[in-house]
């Protein structure tokens, strides 16, 4: 192989690489944002970030941070109403009978 093809054959590797991370991080950017993302698996064998993909993929990763702490503020919420609720029914008279005589 001369150095010419050794280089273009290089060259369409990491073009290749280069299009799989964009991929990857396209469907990672929109399930950032997503109400219901669908489960996630990383894929095998993709190897480094290329260097110039290391911003985004760092914007990326603050972004999910973001999402992370936002969801963790809506859970703790959540659990605070579901609390509150649990006292006001702890609170009720019953209205009809709790029991069944089930003996007699």
């Amino acid at each position: 192989m001369s150095p010419d093809e050794t280089a273009d054959a290089a060259h369409r590797a990491d073009t290749a690489h280069r299009a799989e991370w964009e991929a990857v991080l396209t469907v990672l950017e929109l399930a950032a944002v997503a109400e219901d993302p669908a489960p996630w698996h990383a894929p095998a064998g993709l190897g480094p970030v290329p260097r110039a993909l290391v911003g985004r993929a760092s914007r990326l990763l603050a972004a999910q941070r973001d999402r992370i702490q936002a969801l963790e503020l809506q859970r703790r919420a959540t659990l605070d109403h579901l609390g509150a609720l649990r006292q006001v029914d702890a609170t009720r008279e019953p209205q009809r009978s709790v029991y069944l005589d089930a003996s007699a």
